[in-house]
């Protein structure tokens, strides 16, 4: 099919309604309250030229998909221009290309790339400890400034609503850490064992 096809989308041309106005308004109460002019707040400041259709453009040049990258099972194809700074990589990217097999209206696609951030993060975290400077879990996830920027006192006495969940705060932040150093500690110890023998 041609790209500039109606039935794609990001094209000038709006698709046809699947049902009239007047089905619509039969169906559904208050639809289309705001077609006549009148009832309008900006009329009649609007300026209404039926040979516009309401875009403001033609189908601009594409950018060149240099890797595959997903894209929402409502649309075609990618915009015209898509952000490539961070490509999915790893087990992250394969969750969120999974992600994407799901309409937007479901929640799987939803949870799926919240999990693909939390799969990143770890990533990016264990990836951290091949460099010189790896992560350091004390400044990084804020403990040393609840001591040097009066973490207590900001939350006492203020009326704040979140106090009643900030305990889940350390075990977010910590847990990954305690888990990663205690699956670290088990795997040197039995590397340690085997070697022994």
């Amino acid at each position: 099919m041609d790209p500039q096809h109606p039935a794609y989308t990001y094209t000038a041309a709006k698709p046809p309604l699947p049902e009239t106005a007047e089905q619509l308004r039969a169906r559904i109460p208050g639809w289309g309250v705001d077609l006549d002019p009148a009832n309008r707040p900006s009329f009649p400041r609007e300026r209404f030229d039926p040979d516009l259709n309401g875009a403001h453009w033609e189908f601009p040049e594409r950018q060149v998909e240099r890797f595959p990258r997903e894209h929402s099972v409502e649309h075609a194809f990618l915009t015209p221009v898509f952000g490539t700074s961070t490509p999915p990589k790893g087990l992250s990217g394969a969750v969120r290309r999974y992600a994407y097999r799901y309409s937007e209206g479901r929640n799987a696609h939803w949870l799926l790339l919240i999990a693909a951030d939390r799969v990143s993060a770890v990533e990016e975290t264990v990836k951290s400890f091949a460099t010189r400077h790896p992560d350091d879990p004390v400044t990084e996830t804020g403990v040393r400034a609840e001591v040097s920027h009066h973490g207590l006192r900001s939350r006492v006495g203020q009326g704040r609503s979140d106090v009643k969940h900030q305990w889940l705060d350390p075990v977010v932040a910590g847990a990954p850490w305690v888990v990663g150093g205690v699956v670290g500690y088990r795997a040197l110890r039995g590397l340690g064992r085997r070697l022994a023998r």
